[in-house]
């Protein structure tokens, strides 16, 4: 089987491309893959590292204004297509899988115009502008979240093995000892994404001293971008910029508060972790979105940004973090509501769509 991933630009995009190559690779060992990118995003990093061949096309955002950009745009467009169409045609690919981002639209019409099966992964409920495209020809379409808008069946999210294989309970007392955290009381994660969050930032560390009175401590992972971050000096209450090891975060915590992200949605939701979700305030309400199935199952709540204040810590989170038969039923719901399995669900589905190929 030779298949055509495209995708990129951001992680969440990435990784889950990522996931779903190493998975193939693992059920099908001697099928032959070429991951399809831009040489501006995250995946001229992670693509190699994985031991993966990159194939890169210009970046090219939809045009979303009238000017020169525009103008320029159904040139570009046609040499993108141009160049994907060679690629499929000297690969001889099978089948072409996309996972949104400025690679992926280009992919599917030229897919479409090699008569190609074409499968792919929306991340997000609310599916981005590729994804919309792409999904007009072809049937295979997988999904992270019921809620999604596009027309598809769930899958959920291809997700790391490290994340889909974490003992929790096992991991605990090594996580806690490796954080310099008090392994006699339960831990509050916060963290905004690798860049971090600055309104999340200050309002924990405003109401850092009122957290550490409901018995609780703080992992606050406060984002490598945010150089006016100040930590809040209080016991029990470890800072850290940037953890690579994600993992041990996960298995020392036992509630989180953070952005609602695709990928962090999922992973939370698939290690059975509550969670306090405060979305982007920018954007077209995505993250929002992409928090629904998990707070509507009750293993989450959801907050506005602006009124994730010191006074909804005191009188919403405060009170949470006394009731342990709540954070018990939620982190029972959204392990209810995770998936663990996406990657192979991913897979099914690229099996499936190269099987009509072959039948052709």
């Amino acid at each position: 089987m030779r298949v055509l991933l495209a995708g990129g630009g951001t992680a969440g995009h990435v990784n889950p491309l990522l996931a779903t190559s190493q998975r193939l690779r693992e059920r099908h060992p001697d099928a032959e893959l070429t991951v399809l990118g831009t040489a501006e995003g995250l995946e001229r990093e992670l693509v190699p590292r994985a031991g993966l061949e990159l194939v890169t096309i210009e970046k090219l955002p939809f045009p979303r204004r009238p000017d020169a950009a525009a103008l320029r745009f159904p040139g570009r467009w046609r040499k993108a297509v141009r160049e994907v169409r060679a690629l499929i045609r000297d690969r001889d690919i099978d089948v072409v899988v996309g996972f949104g981002g400025y690679a992926s639209a280009p992919a599917y019409r030229a897919a479409r115009l090699e008569r190609v099966p074409i499968v792919i992964h929306e991340a997000n409920a609310k599916p981005g502008m590729a994804n919309v495209l792409g999904a007009r020809w072809t049937d295979f379409v997988g999904l992270s979240y019921r809620s999604t808008t596009l027309a598809g069946e769930f899958v959920g999210m291809p997700l790391r093995p490290e994340i889909t294989s974490l003992d929790r309970a096992g991991l605990r007392d090594v996580a806690i000892a490796e954080l310099g955290l008090d392994p006699d009381r339960q831990t509050l994660l916060v963290t905004g994404g690798s860049q971090g969050a600055r309104s999340i930032n200050r309002t924990i560390v405003a109401t850092a001293e009122q957290i550490v009175g409901a018995g609780w401590q703080i992992l606050h992972l406060s984002g490598g971008r945010q150089t006016d971050f100040e930590p809040a000096s209080v016991d029990h209450y470890v800072a850290i910029e940037y953890l690579d090891r994600m993992h041990l975060a996960l298995a020392a915590a036992d509630l989180v508060v953070c952005r609602a992200g695709s990928l962090t949605v999922s992973e939370l939701m698939a290690v059975g972790l509550p969670a306090v979700y405060v979305p982007l305030p920018y954007g077209n309400g995505e993250q929002g979105m992409n928090a629904a199935d998990q707070v509507s199952a009750g293993g989450a709540l959801l907050v506005a940004d602006g009124e994730f204040t010191a006074e909804w810590v005191r009188t919403r989170l405060v009170p949470l973090l006394r009731d342990a038969d709540r954070l018990a039923e939620m982190a029972s719901a959204s392990a209810g509501a995770g998936v663990g399995d996406g990657s192979d669900r991913m897979c099914e589905l690229i099996e499936r769509a190269a099987a009509t190929r072959r039948q052709s």
